[in-house]
């Protein structure tokens, strides 16, 4: 059974920077597609906006419009980690982001009902 366990959340101003870390048992981390989520307050689970992922197979790397150029994501197949390095966050960053993975190594799909494993999630808030 896959588990996935995020840390490194917190308060940040504006600017600031945060790196996420998401530890990933009961799988290596390559052999699924794996990603970074977000809900933002107010919204519900079902409207979680996907921010970054990497694919199993070729380690492809994709990002929203939203995060691009600021949000970089890695993993570390020896540790079993994914890792989400933020910088320049600004307010609307504000969310609860989750870990979570695709079932499947190939390519990677941004719908929010496509990630079938999920953590319970880290808080990122960022002032103004």
């Amino acid at each position: 059974q896959v588990q996935l366990l995020e840390s490194g959340g917190g308060l940040v101003q504006a600017g600031g920077s945060l790196r996420l870390s998401c530890a990933v048992s009961g799988r290596p981390v390559n052999s699924y597609t794996m990603g970074w989520l977000r809900q933002a307050p107010g919204k519900e689970r079902e409207e979680r906006e996907f921010v970054a992922g990497v694919s199993g197979i070729g380690s492809r790397k994709y990002y929203s419009d939203a995060v691009k150029g600021r949000f970089t994501i890695s993993t570390d197949n020896d540790k079993n980690m994914v890792y989400l390095q933020m910088s320049s966050l600004n307010p609307e960053d504000t969310a609860e982001y989750y870990c979570a993975a695709q079932t499947t190594s190939w390519g990677l799909s941004r719908q929010q009902s496509a990630w079938s494993i999920w953590g319970q999630g880290t808080q990122v808030t960022v002032s103004s």
